[in-house]
């Protein structure tokens, strides 16, 4: 083992980087990640602080400041108000009126080619308008199915 390592509990009570606890603490890690990070040539060891802050950083943030996952349907009434559209602008990439209202309702999902269309319009991953889990569901809904069916 190296000497380093041979007593962590001494390198935490000498200032070593440790968990994040709360938002002071927090605060002081991203200013010395900003000060680390606008050197123009770090050091070997300043590129591992800056790799082991954000590390930690993210970390808290994750815990503390999740972001949640965006729905299709949020995400395009969001883009919808953003580029001042109305849901008849979306009947090219749906193919009719009633297809927006529906998905818009939240009665029909997109199809493939919808999320292609709409990826390739709004100039976004096509990862953005696919509900997390649905290629879970929709595996157990054929799965029951299947089963029902012998």
């Amino acid at each position: 083992m190296s000497t380093v390592l041979s007593n962590p509990a001494g390198m935490i009570a000498h200032g070593a980087p440790r968990i994040i606890h709360n938002d002071a603490e927090l605060e002081m890690y991203t200013d010395a990640l900003f000060r680390l990070t606008a050197l123009e040539r770090p050091s070997s060891s300043e590129v591992e602080a800056i790799e082991l802050l954000t590390l930690l950083v993210e970390r808290y943030e994750q815990e503390h400041y999740s972001i949640p996952e965006a729905d299709p349907v949020s995400v395009v009434r969001f883009l919808i108000e953003q580029q001042n559209l109305t849901q008849r602008d979306l009947i090219p990439q749906f193919g009719s009126e009633s297809s927006v209202s529906m998905f818009m309702t939240g009665q029909r999902h997109l199809t493939l080619a919808q999320v292609r269309k709409l990826s390739t319009r709004f100039k976004l991953p096509a990862d953005v308008f696919i509900l997390k889990g649905s290629v879970t569901q929709s595996r157990k809904r054929l799965a029951k199915a299947h089963s029902r069916s012998r």
